[in-house]
């Protein structure tokens, strides 16, 4: 007697005779003959008493086609078989309608989820093949029926659900020191120690290349300037020894002379040993230089995943106060300014100025100088952003200003948002650490269910009541995942769990990495703060203080319940500002499916990332700030703060500076500035037009409209989904 089904994703559920009745009715009812219920009921009690106790939905189907067979209602059968097939069909058309626009360079949202991914090519093709029959398989198999079902209603979005089988992590910041002094393996080759600066620059850009193909998310370097500095003075020794067999002289003394700089400086009128320093100083910026250029090179060029991407990189830098780190800050600025090629604007790696009191941010500070310099880059290049590490919870009770490394204990970001810093199972720190993997939850959709209620304090109720259950199950979700993750064996990832995540280089290759997983973190995200708002009260928080107020109640209540699953299930979790490219338009697009275009919240086409004020609503940058920075400190997984201005921001650097000055005073933790730049890809002529469609200069129409997307640049917006384009649309300049 069959007592359990194996359903086709896997699940096992109890018997029910009911469905094989209903089955039959319903292709009997299509014939001449019509309805035979006797038969229905012999039929579905034979196959009932003579299966097996667990059979499979595919067996018990071929037990009613065979039963159907053997009867008088041959024409029964036929319709039966038919349908079967045609509902086989029906289950395989929506993976070949996919694959038919993949395969067609369609411009859609599957082919567009990822502006850096150009899906258009053979590489791109294979991802998304891979990427699109793996999700389903991820939904049938690896996930409990509740996140199952809170994926489909459109509450929760895994993030890199593609990735999820094959249990990598999200992201790292690299401890580049250990691949500087020791080299690395990881695969066929090896890689020896750095002994100048253009072997640490290339180790850099291997580090991150190799670790890209082994993680689904992004890589990073938390202290660019401390990790490359000693590689500054020892090729400083290297120009002295040259001189040395030039001249036939010992200059031994000289190797570690003070330097209080290395600026390049005219010889003339130098002399004896001061002469052969200076040259070896000058030598020793070109070099330097040259280094800078290679990895910017380097990062917008060499690819990864399967030779489609180049890789998701972001270097922090700008509180290394020795004459040897200031040289690489300097010497990257410079680099960047100038742009790579024919003088593109590099994609890559988003560039973090670490802003800090005392080191790189008062005219009194040693690194003054080079802050103003950054703000002066990022007004023609975007880069670099902003991290406040004065923040009040980006501050670290082991950093001390006399601390050689002091850099442990600062708190570094990827360029996208992604930050961890807090450690409840090892050092409050951002090296050797990352995420371990993020789901997003729809604000949006779990407010709309509660509009028809009437009264506004039942409404608002109910949505907690909403978001609790949500919480609970994305917190669940998180914790199996990374259950699942933890059964990887540190071979799988030769470089990662090998030398780059904290504790790993205790484990031996077929060992699991469960004993090091916890030292990253899980992050719970969240999208639609504004369209939620307007659905709950009417109005955003942007616009309205008693919307700031409640939106700033939802995100506590999500930090406090954050709180309570590190307790109740031992792991880092923290709650993410997400930042949504492909996921902004599709939350939206289902939803409006169901409930319509709704005012100030579907009838656009994508939800406002996390708890930014809408992108189209008019305010001033100040009115930004105010509103926003509240929430950094309760999105300790990761925030950003965006500022739109107008004009040209290369004769206005002045106004990045006013932006990071409101970034302190706010208590703002992590934040850029978007401005607009066009670049004639034929003859480089540069500007700041907001529509330029032809060079005035040489009448090109091949004009390159350099964006940010999600925390990236993008040179062009033909890659953007639909969604995002609708947003690019919308921006509105923050006035000061």
């Amino acid at each position: 007697m069959i007592q359990t089904v194996v359903k086709r994703d896997g699940r096992i559920v109890g018997f029910n005779e009911q469905k094989i009745v209903a089955a039959i009715r319903k292709a009997m009812l299509t014939t001449e003959e019509g309805e035979d219920e006797a038969l229905i009921t012999q039929i579905a009690d034979r196959i009932s008493m003579k299966g097996r106790s667990q059979m499979s939905v595919e067996e018990i189907q071929d037990m009613v086609e065979n039963e159907l067979m053997k009867s008088s209602r041959k024409d029964v059968a036929r319709i039966y078989i038919k349908y079967r097939n045609a509902r086989s069909v029906a289950r395989k058309a929506k993976t070949r309608d996919i694959f038919l626009e993949i395969i067609n360079i369609k411009n859609n949202d599957v082919t567009r989820e990822n502006a850096n991914m150009n899906a258009d090519t053979p590489a791109g093709m294979m991802m998304k093949f891979a990427s699109e029959t793996t999700k389903p398989f991820v939904d049938d198999y690896l996930l409990s029926e509740d996140a199952r079902e809170a994926v489909k209603n459109n509450y929760l979005h895994i993030h890199d659900k593609d990735y999820y089988p094959t249990k990598s992590l999200t992201c790292v910041q690299h401890p580049l020191e250990k691949i500087l002094k020791n080299g690395f393996q990881a695969g066929h080759g090896e890689s020896r120690p750095a002994k100048r600066i253009e072997t640490a620059s290339i180790l850099a850009c291997i580090s991150m290349e190799t670790a890209q193909n082994e993680m689904h998310g992004g890589q990073a370097i938390p202290a660019f300037d401390y990790y490359l500095a000693p590689y500054v003075r020892a090729s400083y020794i290297e120009e002295v020894k040259v001189l040395e067999d030039l001249y036939a002289e010992n200059y031994s003394e000289l190797y570690e002379a003070p330097i209080e700089d290395y600026l390049r400086i005219p010889l003339n009128g130098l002399q004896g040993r001061e002469r052969i320093k200076q040259h070896a100083i000058n030598k020793t910026v070109g070099r330097v230089h040259q280094a800078m250029e290679a990895f910017i090179h380097n990062m917008n060029t060499i690819h990864s995943r399967g030779g489609n991407q180049v890789v998701f990189s972001s270097i922090n830098y700008g509180t290394d106060t020795s004459a040897e780190g200031r040289c690489i800050i300097r010497e990257l600025l410079n680099s960047t300014y100038e742009g790579v090629g024919n003088g593109e604007t590099a994609i890559f790696p988003i560039q973090i100025w670490k802003k800090k009191r005392g080191l790189s941010y008062l005219p009194e500070d040693r690194n003054y100088d080079l802050y103003k310099l950054a703000c002066k880059v990022s007004a023609r290049r975007f880069f670099p952003n902003f991290i406040n590490l004065d923040a009040t919870y980006n501050y670290n009770d082991n950093w001390r200003a006399d601390d050689p490394e002091r850099y442990k204990w600062e708190c570094a970001t990827m360029g996208c948002r992604t930050r961890v810093f807090e450690n409840r199972f090892g050092p409050k720190t951002s090296i050797g650490r990352g995420n371990v993997s993020f789901s997003t939850i729809n604000i949006v959709r779990l407010a709309i269910e509660c509009m028809d209620i009437k009264n506004k304090q039942e409404r608002i109720d109910a949505f907690f009541a909403k978001l609790d259950n949500m919480l609970q199950v994305t917190a669940q979700q998180l914790h199996d995942r990374m259950e699942f993750q933890k059964t990887a064996f540190a071979k799988q990832f030769p470089l990662v769990m090998s030398v780059l995540w904290l504790g790993a280089d205790k484990l031996d290759p077929d060992e699991t990495i469960a004993s090091v997983i916890n030292q990253g973190t899980l992050g719970i995200g969240f999208i639609g703060l504004a369209e939620g708002l307007v659905a709950l009260i009417g109005k955003h928080h942007g616009e309205s203080e008693e919307a700031q107020q409640l939106g700033l109640r939802i995100v506590t209540y999500m930090r406090d319940r954050v709180n309570d699953f590190c307790e109740k299930y031992q792991h880092n979790y923290s709650v993410l500002a997400t930042p949504a490219e492909g996921l902004a338009g599709r939350f939206t697009r289902i939803d409006r499916k169901k409930f319509g275009s709704l005012p100030g919240i579907t009838d656009r086409e994508y939800y406002t990332n996390s708890n930014h004020v809408p992108v189209y609503y008019h305010c001033t940058a100040l009115h930004k700030a105010q509103i926003e920075a509240p929430y950094h400190e309760l999105t300790r997984g990761g925030h950003i703060f965006y500022v739109e201005i107008d004009g040209d921001a290369t004769h206005n650097p002045e106004a990045i500076m006013r932006i990071v000055d409101m970034m302190d005073e706010y208590n703002i933790g992590y934040g850029s500035v978007n401005h607009t730049r066009n670049r004639c890809m034929k003859c480089g002529y540069e500007n700041a037009e907001k529509d330029l469609k032809v060079c005035p200069k040489c009448g090109s129409t091949h004009i390159d409209r350099l964006q940010r997307i999600t925390g990236y640049l993008v040179g062009t917006t033909e890659r953007w989904n639909k969604a995002k384009l609708a947003e690019l649309n919308d921006r509105v300049i923050h006035d000061n």
